[in-house]
C-alpha cells in the first residue's frame, strides 16, 4: 500500500557492455560530441530517457537526451552553439544545424505525497531543484524511461528496474503511480502512448491507478493535452492506443461527445477501430516513402463516429470538430481543414461530374479523397466513385505537368 515509502537501493545495478546490445555506432555523433566533452571537462554526462529504452529494443531513436551533473551555464560555457531555454527549469538546447540535443542537469526527487495534496490547486508538481543520477532516475515516468548508457565505460546505469521490464514488455510507473499521475496527470497520457507504440502491457497497479484518476487529465495544461492526443496517431500504433484511452475513461474526460458516440455505435464493436487501423496503415506507408499523415486527416478519422451519428441530425463538420477544437485548443488549420474532410463524403460518395470535378484542385483534395477511401475501407463501402476521383486527380495533374512543359518550351524558343 505504500510502495512510495520502500527503502530505494544505494547503488545501481550496472550492466557491462557485453551484457546489452547499445553500441556507439548507433547513437548521433553529435550525442556523442556533447557526451564527451561534458566527461573531458570533469562532468558527470550519460545518455537518458527514450532513447536509451529505444537502443535496448533494437529500434532507432527519434532523440538523444543528455542528463549530466553539469549546470545550465556551465552546459552553455561548454558549447558555444548552446541555448538556455525554460523558466522554471532551465534546459540546455544545443544546436547542431537542424538538431537539437537536449541536455538537462540531473534532477531532484519528486515532493511527498503530503506536498503534492496541499499544492493540488496549484496545478501538476515540477520539482526543479538539481539533484543526482539516483535522485534523477527515480523522478523519471517510468522505469523503461529511467536507464541511464555511460559513455566513458559503455556501461548501462538501472537505478529503478527499467532493464527487467524492458525484458517482460512491461511499463511501469516509477514510485507509486496513483502519486505520480497526481504529480504529471500526462504520465497517463504516456503510458498509453508506450504501451501502443511498443506493443508493452501496463503494469497492473499502473493500469488500476490509471482507472482511479484518469479525471485528473483535465487539470493538465491543454496544450500540452493536445499535443500528446495527436502523438498516440504516431508510429502507426493510433488503433490501439485510442482504444486504450477510451477503455481507461481518459478519452470520456478529454473528448465526452466523441466517448459517447463511440458508445452509441457499440463500444468495442465501433467502427472506429477499424477506421484507426486503416488510418495507421496509411501512416506507415507513407512513413516508408518519407512522409507522414496529416494531423487533420488524423483529426477527422477520429472524430468520424460523432459525425455519423449527428451529421444524421443535421451536424456540420464545423460543429463536430469545434467539440475537439473547445476541448483542446488545436491549432485553427487543423480545426478547418478536419471540417471539410468530414463533410467531403457529400461530394466523394459519387461520381464526379463537369461542375463539381474542380474540387480535384484544391490543396485538400488528396487528404479527402485518403479520408473518404478510410472510411470506405472500414466500412466495406464501394470505392469506385473513389477510384473514378482518383484517375480525374490524375488526369488534371498529368495536364498541368504538360502544361508547364510546354511553356518552358515556349520560353527556350523565344530566347533563342
Amino acid at each position: 500500500m505504500f510502495s512510495f515509502l520502500r527503502k530505494k537501493p544505494d547503488r545501481p545495478v550496472i550492466y557491462k557492455r557485453p551484457e546489452h546490445c547499445i553500441s556507439r555506432k548507433n547513437i548521433d555523433q553529435d550525442a556523442l560530441r556533447v557526451l564527451y566533452r561534458l566527461s573531458s571537462l570533469g562532468y558527470t554526462a550519460y545518455l537518458v530517457g527514450g532513447g536509451v529504452r529505444d537502443l535496448l529494443l533494437g529500434r532507432a531513436p527519434k532523440d538523444f537526451d543528455v542528463g549530466t551533473s553539469a549546470k545550465p551555464n556551465e552546459v552553455k560555457h561548454a558549447f558555444r552553439n548552446c541555448f538556455l531555454i525554460g523558466r522554471r527549469f532551465r534546459l540546455a538546447h544545443i544546436k547542431f544545424g537542424d538538431k537539437i540535443i537536449e541536455t538537462a542537469t540531473f534532477r531532484q526527487d519528486s515532493k511527498t505525497v503530503g506536498e503534492i495534496i496541499e499544492h493540488a490547486a496549484e496545478g501538476p508538481f515540477e520539482d526543479n531543484t538539481f539533484g543526482t543520477p539516483q535522485t534523477d532516475a527515480y523522478r523519471r515516468d517510468f522505469t523503461v524511461n529511467g536507464l541511464f548508457y555511460n559513455i566513458k565505460d559503455f556501461s548501462v546505469i538501472d537505478w529503478v528496474g527499467g532493464m527487467k521490464d524492458l525484458k517482460k514488455k512491461v511499463i511501469r510507473a516509477i514510485g507509486d503511480p496513483d502519486v505520480r499521475f497526481q504529480e504529471d496527470p500526462v504520465r497517463m497520457m504516456r503510458a498509453v502512448k508506450f504501451s501502443s507504440r511498443l506493443d508493452f502491457t501496463i503494469e497492473r497497479k499502473t493500469w488500476a491507478a490509471i482507472l482511479r484518476r484518469h479525471s485528473c487529465i483535465l487539470t493538465a495544461a491543454v496544450p500540452r493535452v493536445c499535443e500528446e492526443v495527436f502523438r498516440l496517431f504516431s508510429f502507426s500504433s493510433g488503433a490501439k492506443a485510442f482504444k486504450m484511452l477510451w477503455r481507461s475513461g481518459m478519452m470520456g474526460d478529454l473528448l465526452p461527445e466523441l466517448a459517447s458516440a463511440v458508445d452509441d455505435a457499440g463500444g468495442e464493436k465501433c467502427a472506429l477501430w477499424r477506421m484507426l487501423e486503416v488510418l495507421d496503415e496509411c501512416d506507415a506507408r507513407m512513413a516508408k516513402s518519407g512522409c507522414e499523415v496529416s494531423n487533420a486527416l488524423r483529426a477527422a478519422v477520429l472524430m468520424t463516429p460523432l459525425m455519423q451519428r449527428d451529421g444524421a441530425k443535421g451536424g456540420s463538420g464545423r460543429k463536430v470538430m469545434g467539440t475537439m477544437q473547445q476541448r483542446l485548443k488545436m491549432p485553427k488549420t487543423i480545426y478547418f481543414t478536419a471540417a471539410l474532410l468530414l463533410e467531403s463524403p457529400r461530394r466523394l460518395a459519387v461520381s464526379p461530374t463537369k461542375g463539381k470535378s474542380r474540387f480535384v484542385h484544391s490543396k485538400d483534395f488528396l487528404d479527402a479523397l485518403d479520408y473518404n477511401r478510410i472510411v470506405a475501407r472500414a466500412t466495406g463501402r464501394d470505392e469506385t466513385p473513389l477510384n473514378e476521383w482518383a484517375d480525374l486527380y490524375d488526369a488534371a495533374m498529368d495536364a498541368n505537368q504538360a502544361e508547364t512543359e510546354s511553356r518552358k518550351k515556349g520560353k527556350t524558343n523565344d530566347n533563342t
